[in-house]
């Protein structure tokens, strides 16, 4: 019997967390994690869902209609839900978390009242310059995500060659690293203690990372056994001159 009722992953982007969606996905028992309440709009939220509503519905209760679904979606016939938070849309849903929970005094009850027993889990990516030329990257060629065939798996805009932008590498590696220290800071404040993942260990070896959350949350650890990653890494040759250029005239060892 599962420890947990749910999971939410915590994290920021170009950490790694597509990969583990995927993986978690995979195993037939996690659920089927994703970013379910990525945009901070209650409308894209019932778009997203294909959910419709009358103008005259409380929002009380087409939140709880919005997070049926998500649950359903997210849970699939596995038991748990798994969800993907990311940080700059976390305080529009943990506004409407306390919409559709008024009763619970914070944010840790809310969670629990919504999803059951949760385990959070702290994605992060420990090289904070890499992760910042990853994403300023895929902003410029509109490629997020390739599959390991070489498929493209999420383009969000026209293929465009990249260029080498120092100031947008600082403002992307300023802005991951405030990421990272609110959701240390949020974690203190409700009293959590996350399972802390890497995105270095992660996509140093995706299986054990995927056996280390599955015991951690009381499935059984061979649910990994078989599973192949969904996504192939996008870094090649532009993103190391990047980082290797930037280091230099940052003068950062």
């Amino acid at each position: 019997m599962s420890k947990f009722d749910s999971y939410v992953i915590c994290t920021s982007p170009r950490s790694g967390s597509t990969l583990l969606c995927k993986l978690l996905a995979a195993t037939g028992v996690s659920g089927n994690p994703g970013s379910y309440f990525h945009r901070t709009s209650i409308s894209e939220w019932l778009a997203y869902f294909d959910l419709a509503s009358e103008v005259s519905t409380p929002e009380p209760d087409l939140l709880a209609l919005i997070f049926r679904a998500a649950i359903a979606k997210g849970s699939l016939d596995t038991g748990m839900f798994g969800l993907r938070l990311q940080r700059h849309s976390f305080d529009f849903f943990a506004q409407k978390l306390a919409v559709l929970h008024p009763e619970r005094a914070s944010d840790l009850e809310r969670f629990e009242a919504a999803f059951g027993r949760t385990l959070f889990i702290h994605l992060t990516r420990l090289d904070k310059i890499q992760q910042a030329v990853s994403n300023v990257k895929a902003e410029q060629t509109g490629l997020w995500h390739r599959a390991p065939d070489g498929t493209e798996l999420e383009r969000l805009a026209p293929p465009s060659t990249p260029v080498y932008n120092a100031e947008e590498i600082r403002t992307c590696c300023d802005r991951l690293t405030t990421y990272d220290l609110d959701w240390k800071n949020w974690f203190e404040a409700q009293g959590i203690e996350p399972l802390r993942i890497t995105y270095e260990a992660l996509s140093s070896d995706p299986i054990e990372t995927l056996r280390e959350i599955l015991g951690q949350l009381g499935l059984n650890g061979d649910a990994a056994t078989g599973v192949a990653p969904g996504v192939a890494k996008l870094a090649d040759e532009t993103n190391q001159d990047w980082v290797s250029r930037f280091r230099l005239e940052h003068d950062i060892v």
